[in-house]
């Protein structure tokens, strides 16, 4: 351990080398982690070569040891948060493809189909109705103007198509 007159007599820098073992272990302590404690006092070094606060320590090497402390428990929250927030990489590996199966398109363009079928049979009114209502994203009340009919008819309209189509599926 240096004395007080040592301390002084040592730029910051030099001192941080000549403690920088003791410097890792306090880091290990906190990380559990070799590689991680190498990281946080390369860190504390390069910040501690940038700041002008340096040259006016008391205790340089108390200065040193907090430096490191601080930023080994900064280095453990935001470790421990990225854990919680993001998954292992492996684990993506067993996501299902958005797209599903082939079997599973196959069937999707099946129904499909079915809902197409059943749609044709309807009259060209209803079929207009329940078209803009449900793939155009309009209101009943919009329907109902653009079609001239009332929101009741167009409400009776869109129930005709959607049972046309639930029965449709029911056959499937």
């Amino acid at each position: 351990m240096l004395t007080l007159n040592e301390q002084q007599g040592l730029d910051l820098g030099a001192l941080f080398v000549t403690q920088r073992s003791q410097l890792k272990a306090a880091a290990l302590k906190i990380l559990g982690n070799g590689q991680r404690a190498e990281d946080v006092v390369q860190d504390a070094y390069l910040k501690l070569v940038e700041s002008p606060v340096a040259a006016e320590v008391r205790q340089p090497v108390a200065y040193l040891f907090q430096m490191v402390r601080n930023l080994a428990i900064d280095r453990h929250r935001r470790t421990a948060l990225e854990t919680q927030v993001f998954a292992a990489e492996e684990d993506g590996a067993h996501v299902p493809h958005q797209n599903g199966s082939p079997e599973m398109q196959a069937m999707h363009r099946q129904q499909l189909r079915l809902v197409a079928h059943a749609l044709s049979t309807l009259p060209e009114r209803t079929r207009r109705a329940f078209e803009l209502y449900r793939l155009g994203g309009l209101t009943q009340r919009e329907v109902a103007d653009e079609l001239g009919i009332s929101t009741t008819l167009v409400n009776f309209m869109i129930r005709d198509a959607m049972t046309c189509c639930r029965d449709a599926l029911g056959q499937s």
